[in-house]
């Protein structure tokens, strides 16, 4: 039986860590995406066989496409949203022309995935990503201060952020309001408090239930060409799995996922499966997860988080976290079983080792954060074992 698919992410040719540093890992497929690309315009033929070939020329394959970002309109179900809709029907068919069969993406209003801190000292020195959630209050409270948010968080809350928020030097408000202002993986926009304030003001009126149906009107109209196309889209949970900022998430559990793929169901409906991004939540049982959602994963972001009480967490070593990483991989394993008796051929299903530690070397390189080489690598190493093992235990080829 076919194991699955080992790849790593990677942004480009401006990324630091290098395709020939990326084939030294053991990983042979690629996950990127056109990351210069305005979000929301169509991706073009020339663009996409330009960054190909740079892959194929490596001896690597791009096996994913991390992501082709949906423009805000559709997410805000503007008047204009349609319009975005039809751009984005139209990058499907031009990546599928290509042979790029599997696309990442997600519905998280205005940003993406959001941390506090980007150099979080574990006891062995190595660098992790952490969300703190006190930092984040004091964030909220004292820096973006948008109205009405003293009343979403205790008197106990309020304390302690005023207390972390009053001991931070100038340089470290700085950097905390551009950490968590950061846009999208892949580029180095970050926006101004201001800024954001424009683009929440046209959530006002989204709650959760309106954003869920904009994600539902979404899917029926590109999940008919995607199928069409032999195309699969797989939805990233949101990150973290919970609102924040006075926005809302729709793809933090269970619930959520099933959702998504019943609102437009087809082969070409399904899912990423982050350990991560879900894994943040305690609520979510992460083997169970792998075990109903099996048939409507395309893709696995594996990565360990290691949660404190109060909602915060770190980027844990991927064998080491709060996630039962063993039995996440059983239940993938026996999801390919079935799939193997069922006739499918979507086996070897593409898995990338998520939020790598700085460790070693990785400090004299400038890296996308959670994107080191040699953190990394020591995580696919350590999945890649993992899997193997797992494998001879049950007497699996």
């Amino acid at each position: 039986m076919q194991k699955l698919a080992q790849t790593f992410r990677w942004f480009g040719p401006q990324d630091e860590v290098t395709l020939a540093d990326i084939k030294q890992t053991g990983a042979t497929g690629i996950v990127t995406a056109l990351h210069h690309i305005t979000c929301g315009e169509v991706w073009e033929l020339d663009e996409i066989i330009e960054r190909k070939k740079i892959i194929e020329d490596a001896g690597l394959e791009w096996s994913v496409i991390e992501s082709i970002n949906i423009h805000e309109s559709i997410k805000t179900g503007a008047a204009d949203r349609d319009f975005w809709i039809e751009k984005y029907i139209e990058s499907i068919k031009n990546v599928s022309s290509q042979g790029l069969k599997i696309i990442c993406y997600n519905f998280m209003p205005v940003l993406d995935w959001t941390r506090t801190h980007l150099d979080f000292r574990l006891k062995d020195n190595a660098s992790a990503l952490r969300y703190d959630a006190v930092a984040l209050a004091a964030f909220e409270l004292f820096i973006l201060k948008r109205e009405g948010v003293e009343k979403e968080f205790t008197d106990t809350q309020k304390e302690k952020a005023e207390k972390y928020f009053l001991q931070l030097s100038a340089e470290e408000k700085e950097t905390l309001k551009n950490t968590i202002m950061a846009g999208l993986p892949g580029t180095d926009e970050v926006f101004t408090p201001e800024e954001f304030m424009v683009h929440l003001k046209k959530y006002q009126d989204i709650d959760a239930t309106k954003l869920k149906e904009n994600l539902a009107y979404f899917l029926k109209a590109i999940i008919p060409a995607a199928e069409k196309e032999g195309v699969k889209m797989c939805i990233h949970p949101d990150d973290p799995p919970f609102p924040i900022l006075g926005l809302p998430r729709v793809v933090c559990n269970e619930k959520d996922l099933f959702d998504v793929v019943n609102a437009c169901p087809s082969p070409s409906n399904g899912i990423t499966f982050c350990t991560g991004s879900l894994g943040a939540n305690p609520v979510n049982n992460l083997p169970e997860m792998a075990k109903n959602l099996g048939p409507h994963i395309h893709f696995l972001h594996l990565r360990n988080v290691k949660r404190e009480a109060d909602g915060s967490f770190f980027e844990a070593e991927h064998l080491n976290g709060d996630n039962d990483m063993a039995a996440i991989m059983n239940n993938v394993i026996e999801e390919q079983q079935r799939r193997v008796a069922e006739g499918r051929l979507d086996i070897a299903i593409p898995m990338r080792p998520d939020h790598g530690h700085k460790i070693l070397d990785d400090f004299k390189r400038n890296t996308y954060p959670g994107y080191s080489v040699i953190g990394r690598m020591k995580g696919l190493a350590e999945l890649r074992g993992l899997e193997y093992g797992l494998r001879r235990a049950h007497k699996i080829d």
